[in-house]
């Protein structure tokens, strides 16, 4: 049931950040999906780093939404070379 519960979620991030990021983005669901997951991921490694977030706590909604836009512009900008 958390494995299931984590994928609706990263799904739900990913849409958020794709909607959020001005520009079309060609990414099926199952992308969306793990951006939404790399995406929390990134933002709970961060917030770990900077003492935001005890180990084992997971990140918030903003963060990780803000994550996902992160790793979605990096991603952009490599793959086209230029945002988009």
């Amino acid at each position: 049931m958390l494995l299931f519960s984590n994928i609706v979620l990263g799904l739900l991030i990913g849409f958020l950040a794709r909607g959020i990021l001005p520009g079309e983005q060609k990414l099926g669901w199952i992308a969306t999906c793990v951006l939404g997951i790399a995406g929390s991921v990134l933002a709970q490694l961060i917030g770990q780093a900077l003492g935001w977030y005890a180990v084992g706590e997971p990140s918030g909604w903003i963060a990780s939404v803000l994550g996902a836009l992160a790793l979605l512009f990096v991603g952009s900008k490599l793959l086209t070379g230029k945002p988009s």
